[in-house]
């Protein structure tokens, strides 16, 4: 059994086009019954429902479609749905339905044969023709101008199954009865990207579509036809074409997330908005296909309602709708949101769902709660950023937050502010600290009354709770306390010089502890000067050495001298305290007279000498001063005299005419204005000088007026010049006995010296082998003529021996290759054949034969000695030359 729609003319298959032809009179377009829908679904239709897409129209249960209401149809085509389905099975088919609504032709003879010119019925009937192109003759034969048609609009759904490919329409002119004519159409969708989706029968005019169309890839094509003859030349104006798509339901909806997060605050009333979900569909949004709609689906959890929330179908926005929002209880609801095309219709809409997470925010509707309603804590005196107690409380509150964040006031019991009370932001607990210090003898225990609220105020409506209020019990411990001085930094005003043992004061302290019978010693801790005295009892200071104002421990009049003041507590406590003694100044100091030397010229003139005193006291023990000449000697008042410039300076200048250059001791007596006063004879040095004729002193005068003259000064040049004559000398002496002693070198190193010497050797070496020297000084000569007659002597570092010497062999100083064992044996026998040789074997330098020399040993050779020589002599040189006196002087052994 085929199931299909069909009217009570024909058969209406899946995009069958209806037209409705207005006339003039109904220029509203109004529409009412149109016509009668049936369908057979092979079982007799039971329970069959109608319905469109469209609120404009209705389908009763007979199948007849009518206009729900008067209206105006916007354009000239009206599209429309119409579902059957069965709500025992839930099948449903869909067809579509399309009002062309035309108008007449307002010349008179000259409307539209029949059906064939109406391009509503192109798909229907594939025969039927466009005649884009008409001629209109009047009736006695004239011709009247051409004028062209308007084309409807074509309307090709999308995502249609074919066969392909599938004609639209057929166009034609009515010139092809005369001409042969090409027909072409260009245009987006033809000649132009996307190309070959319309083609056109150049022959027969029919135009086809070559594919399934997409509206959401494009929605219209714009086409121009073309009329041309067979060489080409245009035979009709070219005519537009439009192609519109019908859309279908073939997207989903799609949300622009698929998770969205949003709050709301606990106890929010019902209606408070939430948040908004948006999904979008591809669809055309001026039909139902693209209308959306919402609707939430679930609610996780359902506490305290499963409806806590409700959306707005068509704007997505998602607001509360019952009361009892509690973040205690429920911190977070996750609502699945559904969205439906088809104006929400569940039956034939597509759907899509997303996920909305509402988060529940804290509010501060609970107070903070002391955990219990007292507390107690201790605390030592004189303490302070000491915690006494932890204040524990409650609040259900999101912790960390600014509703949770607790903070402490101390309502009562603290007036002198020693305690404050600060929050842990880790465990929100009140730790009472100590920011004053507090004094057992003062107080013995602190009752406080503390209350706790939130960083942020209470909700509305919501009221601080009794226990929001707690007490809290301090307790102070009594510790020993260092003893003080009530006048500390204390000043005390005498005389300079009090004799020694002098009373000055009673510097005592006071001990805290009055409840604890304790003693205060005291002690000196800083005394510069080594001043005072302090009793150990009773804090009396006296004066250990005289006091002097002009002392360098003095600083601006004042001694500061530091005292310690202990007492014998468990464990014991000191406490310091300053003595400021300001020196009253006495006239103890003589003036001392300023400047110790000064030069003058010897003929007076304006060059005078001017003078000062200066004095360690201080005013009015100092100027102005007196300065007078001393009467003995006489002759200092004959050469000088003294003129008093003001009550500090005065002159000194010459009395005589001319003094003679040199060095003068000027007495000058300075007196100042102390009372009584003090004196001081002073001595200035003077040197009188010539002076040229700006006043000031020549060099040659200079030296002069320091005590030498002209004979002593060239006295002096003389011995610098020999001075340096014999430091020339002796430099030249010196240089050339070091060139004698590099030109003539002992014969041996005293260091070689077989004699009762210390032998110093630096270094063992690695041998005879290591060392590099020339062996060819060891090489037997060729001749010994030209050196034998030479005396050049034995090299010996004993005595030199008296008399003549023998001659001895010279080694040869140009190296020969050779055996120098001849060389070696008239050496020997010259030593032997020696008479003023010492009895006793002196040592001979040899140089290093070297490795390998053709020379034997030396100590294969035998010595031998004359038996005239007498060497008794020898005994009576001591134990020490007794083994040779035996070896030479024929002892026992002989």
């Amino acid at each position: 059994c085929i199931k299909y729609f069909k009217n009570g003319l024909q058969l209406l298959p899946w995009g069958t086009e209806i037209k409705h032809k207005s006339t003039p009179e109904r220029s509203k377009k109004q529409l009412n019954h149109f016509l009668d829908v049936k369908f057979n679904n092979c079982a007799g239709n039971k329970g069959v429902r109608y319905d469109t897409n469209s609120p404009d129209f209705k389908v009763r249960a007979d199948g007849t479609l009518y206009a729900a209401h008067h209206l105006q149809v916007p354009s000239k085509q009206l599209i429309l749905v119409v579902t059957a389905w069965d709500p025992q099975t839930l099948a449903r088919w869909e067809a579509m339905v399309r009002f062309l609504v035309a108008e007449k032709s307002q010349h008179n003879g000259h409307k539209p044969k029949g059906r064939k010119a109406l391009p509503g019925e192109l798909v229907q009937q594939q025969s039927d023709t466009l005649l884009p192109w008409r001629q209109h003759q009047s009736a006695n034969g004239l011709r009247r101008q051409k004028r062209d048609w308007v084309i409807p609009p074509i309307n090709v759904p999308e995502n249609s199954r074919g066969p392909f490919p599938q004609q639209l329409v057929r166009i034609r002119s009515d010139k092809d009865k005369e001409i042969h004519i090409r027909y072409s159409i260009t245009g987006v969708g033809a000649d132009q990207p996307p190309m070959e989706v319309f083609n056109i029968d150049p022959v027969s005019g029919r135009m086809y579509v070559t594919r399934p169309m997409d509206r959401e890839e494009r929605a219209s094509y714009h086409l121009r036809a073309h009329a041309v003859d067979m060489n080409g030349n245009k035979v009709e104006n070219p005519i537009d074409l439009y192609i519109y798509v019908i859309d279908m339901n073939d997207n989903r909806p799609e949300f622009i997330n698929q998770v969205y997060n949003g709050s709301v605050d606990e106890g929010s009333k019902p209606g408070t908005y939430v948040m908004t979900v948006t999904a979008n569909d591809a669809d055309d949004g001026t039909t139902a296909n693209g209308m959306v709609r919402y609707r939430i689906v679930t609610q996780t959890p359902q506490s305290p309602s499963q409806n806590m929330f409700t959306i707005n179908s068509e704007t997505g926005d998602i607001v509360t709708v019952a009361a009892g929002l509690d973040r205690e209880k429920v911190q977070q609801y996750i609502v699945i949101v559904q969205a439906t095309d088809m104006e929400g219709n569940l039956n034939y809409g597509l759907s899509n769902t997303a996920t909305a997470i509402i988060t529940v925010t804290d509010v501060n509707d609970n107070p903070p709660e002391f955990t219990t309603s007292t507390y107690s804590g201790e605390v030592p005196e004189n303490r302070v950023e000491v915690v006494v107690a932890n204040l524990t409380v409650m609040d259900r509150d999101q912790p960390h937050s600014p509703n949770w964040n607790a903070i402490y006031r101390i309502i009562s019991g603290d007036p002198s502010g020693h305690f404050t009370i600060r929050t842990d932001p880790v465990t929100n607990e009140g730790m009472v600290t100590v920011v004053k210090a507090v004094d057992y003898e003062m107080n013995r225990a602190f009752m406080l009354t503390v209350m706790v609220s939130n960083q942020a105020p209470l909700a509305s409506g919501i009221q601080m709770s009794f226990q929001s209020t707690a007490g809290v019990t301090i307790s102070v411990t009594d510790v020993n306390e260092a003893p003080y001085f009530p006048t500390n930094h204390k000043l005390i005003r005498l005389e300079e010089g009090v004799p020694t043992g002098t009373v000055l004061t009673t510097f005592s302290a006071v001990d805290p502890d009055r409840f604890m019978q304790q003693a205060v010693r005291y002690s000196k801790l800083s005394d510069p000067a080594n001043w005072l005295n302090i009793n150990a009892t009773n804090g009396q200071i006296t004066t250990a050495a005289v006091l002097d104002r002009e002392s360098d421990y003095i600083k601006n009049n004042v001694y500061e001298a530091t005292f310690l003041a202990a007492d014998n507590g468990i464990p014991p406590a000191s406490g310091t305290g300053t003595l400021q003694i300001y020196l009253i100044d006495i006239n103890d100091n003589a003036p001392e007279l300023l400047p110790k030397e000064a030069q003058i010229c010897e003929k007076p003139n304006l060059n005078v000498i001017n003078i000062t005193a200066a004095d360690a006291d201080i005013d009015p023990n100092v100027g102005p001063f007196v300065f007078e000449l001393p009467s003995v000697p006489s002759a200092v008042r004959k050469n000088w005299t003294i003129t008093r410039l003001n009550g500090d300076y005065a002159q000194l200048s010459l009395r005589i005419m001319y003094l003679e250059a040199g060095v003068y001791d000027v007495p000058i007596i300075v007196t100042d204005s102390g009372n009584p006063p003090l004196y001081n004879t002073s001595v200035i040095k003077v040197k009188v000088c010539p002076c040229d004729e700006n006043g000031d002193c020549t060099t040659i005068g200079a030296v002069a007026a320091a005590g030498l003259g002209t004979g002593a000064i060239i006295a002096i040049l003389i011995c610098i010049i020999i001075l340096l004559t014999m430091v020339l000398l002796f430099v030249v002496w010196m240089k050339r006995r070091e060139k004698e002693r590099h030109t003539k070198q002992l014969l041996i190193d005293p260091e070689d010296d077989v004699r009762d010497n210390i032998l110093k050797y630096d270094e063992e070496g690695g041998g005879e082998e290591d060392q590099d020297y020339d062996l060819s000084q060891l090489q037997q000569p060729e001749t010994m003529d030209h050196v034998l007659n030479k005396t050049p002597g034995v090299r010996r570092v004993d005595e030199r021996p008296i008399g003549a010497e023998p001659q001895y062999p010279i080694r040869p100083v140009i190296p020969h290759p050779g055996d120098i064992g001849d060389f070696i044996n008239e050496g020997l026998r010259a030593a032997d054949n020696d008479p003023t040789a010492p009895p006793y074997d002196s040592l001979l330098v040899f140089d290093y034969e070297g490795s390998g020399s053709t020379a034997g040993s030396v100590s294969s050779l035998n010595s031998s000695s004359s038996g005239d020589q007498d060497y008794d002599y020898l005994n009576d040189w001591g134990p020490r030359f007794k083994k040779l006196a035996d070896m030479y002087g024929g002892g026992e052994e002989d």
